[in-house]
């Protein structure tokens, strides 16, 4: 499923809301621009998936229409799709990666990144031997994964592990720069291979 579809959903989503969201508020939730979620708005409301009516004290209002129903039952079906394609992917080979590593004699890793790849990372985890020695993310603004506290990539150099997993969402070059800042080897990090 491809980002602008995803968007499309989410705002088709929060259209329908008995009380939906500013625009403002649609854009923290979708981490884009304001500018880009009115433009979507105005490209969703010209294909007629829902409709625009003034409402006082300069706000407005949107009704989703059938055809943006219609839509939005689409991409919904394609997301559930994706995220179930997605799932049995990653548990494979999350599943091929904790055998590799626990046959090579690994018994303690950090996951570097709270995300959806992290709680399927947990769940193929707990089919070892292998522990989870601490959770390590900057970006959320979560506490707690799973039981655990969420530490600070500075941390990184305090804590007892033999890997270091990144399982943030996008597997960014930033994530390794990160890890390279906290004075990790190359050697003690993986990826999960998704290509």
């Amino acid at each position: 499923m491809q980002p602008q579809e995803l968007r499309t959903l989410k705002i088709l989503e929060a259209v329908e809301q008995e009380e939906p969201p500013s625009q403002r508020e649609l854009a923290r939730r979708l981490n884009i621009s304001l500018g880009l979620v009115n433009s979507f708005i105005k490209r969703l409301a010209n294909k007629g998936y829902f409709k625009v009516t003034t409402i006082p004290k300069n706000r407005v209002k949107y009704m989703l229409t059938a055809k943006g129903m219609a839509e939005k039952t689409r991409l919904t079906y394609e997301y559930i799709q994706y995220s179930l394609f997605f799932y049995k992917d990653a548990r494979q080979r999350l599943k091929a990666l904790f055998r590799h590593l626990e046959s090579s004699g690994v018994r303690k890793v950090v996951f570097f990144g709270v995300s959806d790849l992290a709680e399927i990372a947990y769940l193929s985890l707990a089919e070892t031997g292998i522990r989870l020695a601490a959770v390590v993310d900057e970006k959320t603004t979560k506490e707690q994964f799973l039981g655990h506290r969420i530490r600070l990539p500075e941390e990184l150099s305090g804590l007892d592990c033999d890997k270091i997993i990144i399982t943030a969402a996008d597997h960014s070059q930033l994530d390794m720069v990160a890890l390279k800042n906290a004075g990790i080897p190359a050697d003690k990090i993986e990826q999960v291979d998704f290509s």
